[in-house]
């Protein structure tokens, strides 16, 4: 049997396209608990029920693996979402749409038996960005922005503390959302407009790099496009720090450089420019922040 666990403890949960990922985060040694993870695949496409129930079992199963019953649940969830007020306001992005308009706040309040005000949400990009700021790649700094390169391209802002969505990936670039250019569809797309063959995903990009010249050639566009953003977003905010997150950005080695080479060329001044530190974890601890204000001697 569970027993309720110290208010240092919250859960950090990251709602991908096909995914929920949740931690265990310890706000005092502000990192994730060791060997406490749970990951479960989501039908995005399922009933609202299908999907609620898979969050739900996923939640009970963290406090399965911990032996103890988190009070305190935080979501970093992708938009368009009302996340002062717990409503899913996803349409039109071929996911989650067996959700739109519901409170999923008081859904999962009701499945879990807990109060509806410990479950907070926030946005999937700013929380990852606040978890780099808060234990992670950026910390120490006043001024970072992040991105995330993966499905989409997001993006968000930390200043002084305060951390935002910086809503970048509908961007306007060759006459389309610069979002579908800068994210695996766009890297899958690159690799199908040069060979007429269309691969999976990103990793099968990889796979083929760099004995295939047409790969090469994909992450080269893919690094333009990217340099273009990111001039745009550097020059808009001046910040110390960028950090870049995301699946691709475990492909670090076969756009990067390309990347640095353009913006040393563009800015006058060049920020940090570094590599997530913690990954699939950021937005897990970045979600269990946001219980921060609501949670007593934490720090």
């Amino acid at each position: 049997m569970t027993q309720n666990c110290p208010e240092h403890l919250v859960a950090g949960i990251d709602i991908g396209g096909s995914h929920i990922t949740i931690g265990l985060i310890d706000l005092n040694k502000k990192e994730c608990v060791e060997n406490i993870l749970v990951r479960y695949y989501v039908d995005s496409h399922g009933t609202a029920e299908e999907i609620l129930t898979k969050w739900a079992d996923a939640i009970k199963e963290l406090w399965a693996q911990s032996g103890t019953t988190i009070q305190k649940i935080g979501f970093a969830m992708p938009g368009p979402f009302d996340y002062p007020n717990g409503i899913c306001l996803i349409k039109g992005f071929n996911k989650y749409e067996a959700l739109y308009g519901m409170n999923i706040r008081e859904e999962l309040a009701k499945r879990l038996n807990i109060e509806p005000g410990n479950i907070l949400f926030r946005n999937d990009a700013e929380a990852f960005l606040e978890g780099e700021v808060f234990c992670g790649s950026a910390k120490g700094y006043a001024n970072a922005i992040g991105i995330t390169l993966g499905t989409g391209l997001g993006s968000s802002i930390c200043k002084s503390g305060k951390t935002i969505d910086a809503e970048l990936s509908v961007m306007d670039y060759n006459g389309e959302y610069i979002e579908e250019s800068v994210s695996t569809r766009g890297l899958v797309r690159n690799y199908f407009r040069l060979t007429g063959k269309q691969l999976k995903d990103a990793k099968a990009v990889v796979a083929l790099y760099p004995h295939d010249n047409n790969a090469v050639k994909s992450f080269e566009i893919f690094a333009k496009d990217l340099s273009w953003f990111l001039v745009r977003f550097i020059q808009k905010q001046s910040p110390e720090i960028l950090v870049i997150g995301g699946n691709i950005a475990n492909a670090w080695d076969k756009f990067m450089p390309q990347v640095m080479t353009y913006l040393s060329k563009e800015l006058d001044i060049m920020p940090v420019i570094v590599k997530s530190s913690l990954m699939e974890s950021a937005a897990l601890i970045g979600g269990g922040v946001c219980n921060l204000s609501s949670t007593k001697s934490v720090i």
